[in-house]
């Protein structure tokens, strides 16, 4: 590829730190919320339960539209099996080394926590395994999810481009945000009916851990991946998104009130979980709108300070989960008061994950294996994303 670069997104590698590293308060404020998770307070609190719903309802849909402009932006600059090289092993490096690392020893601790380590030999053996699949990917299954649609991208991308080449004299004609919505709306619909298709005539698959990272988790994010590449290739579909519209604004309340009615008032052996794809398939769209805008006028800027984030931001992410539930399981219980509880595990679970991001960057193999870059990356080469 010998496309030219394009000026550095400032503004989207900021989104994509905050949208990472809004993982922390998101699992924080799981444990004092009415959902029910690893470890729980004693007490739950409405307003850590809105605030949990809220980050769940759009953050990893937007996530993965600034995966797919990052991934088609390198796939620009680089020949197809270098790309595909250097974004599996930017994102699968640091996966295969959390497990041993970080999800094993969490697994081990919630099951001391839980009293259920003696009761592992009672197991079947796929019991064992399926167990392993969901604990030990845990928190890393967008990681997974990455590479799987990094994989698929290597002829979607291909595809762009050929019909880019081919409408190339052509004057494309940029989708409303209406039509978009629609159109993702037929997503959630679609994704919805083969959930439910599942669900009628094989409904044990739903709950295998690899089916449904592999399978369900990429079949959902693969529109929101295609949109980043679509949004990178297309200036004006750029300008449509960085445009703060009222609209999406709005939809995006209304939608995000009609997840948190379908979260109480939902029947989990009903329709719940398929009117949860298409309302979150909905909002995501919506809500790439606002923060993209949003993020377009107040983060737009070169800073250090973001810089530092940025690049510290995957490690952060990694090392969160099992620090929060050491939280969650020894801590919380000694803490009476859930705001309290809440904003003491921010400063417990960032302040050790700084001190270990700071400890990491000083042992070549940890940075290596916990960020995916080494010691001194080549600079002559485009940063990977």
């Amino acid at each position: 590829m010998s496309n030219p670069p394009k000026q550095r997104e400032y503004f989207l590698d900021s989104i994509r730190a905050w949208l990472m590293l809004l993982g922390i308060p998101f699992h924080l404020s799981l444990i004092y919320s009415s959902h029910q998770w690893h470890v729980n307070s004693v007490t739950t609190s409405a307003g850590l339960t809105l605030f949990n719903d809220f980050i769940h309802a759009f953050r990893m849909q937007v996530f993965f539209v600034i995966s797919g402009y990052f991934s088609y932006m390198l796939f620009q600059r680089y020949p197809i099996k270098r790309w595909w090289k250097v974004r599996v092993l930017r994102v699968g490096i640091p996966m295969l080394a959390a497990i041993p690392l970080l999800t094993l020893p969490q697994f081990l601790m919630l099951l001391s926590v839980k009293g259920q380590a003696q009761g592992w030999h009672l197991l079947s053996g796929y019991e064992k395994y399926n167990t392993l699949v969901w604990e030990l990917i845990s928190h890393l299954w967008f990681l997974l999810v990455l590479i799987v649609l990094t994989t698929l991208g290597m002829a979607l991308f291909k595809y762009l481009d050929k019909a880019h080449g081919e409408k190339k004299q052509q004057v494309t004609k940029t989708p409303s945000l209406v039509r978009l919505s629609l159109l993702f709306l037929l997503f959630g619909v679609l994704y919805a009916g083969l959930r439910r298709l599942i669900l009628i005539f094989y409904p044990a698959l739903l709950s295998d851990g690899l089916f449904n990272f592999v399978v369900m988790q990429t079949l959902f994010y693969l529109p929101f991946f295609v949109l980043g590449a679509l949004i990178f290739k297309q200036e004006s579909l750029k300008a449509l998104f960085t445009a703060p519209s009222v609209g999406c604004t709005l939809g995006a309340a209304f939608a995000l009130i009609a997840y948190i009615l379908n979260q109480r008032y939902g029947d989990g052996d009903a329709w719940m979980y398929e009117t949860e794809s298409c309302i979150t398939m909905m909002m995501g769209l919506w809500m790439v709108n606002v923060v993209f805008s949003l993020g377009y006028r107040l983060l737009n800027i070169q800073s250090a300070r973001i810089t530092y984030f940025v690049n510290a931001s995957l490690f952060l992410y990694l090392v969160h989960h099992p620090l929060t539930l050491f939280f969650g399981a020894y801590i919380t219980p000694l803490i009476s008061s859930n705001l309290l509880g809440f904003f003491l595990g921010l400063v417990f679970v960032v302040g050790i994950a700084l001190i270990l991001y700071e400890i990491h960057l000083r042992i070549p193999l940890l940075r290596f294996l916990l960020s995916g870059k080494p010691k001194s990356p080549n600079k002559s080469d485009p940063k990977s994303r």
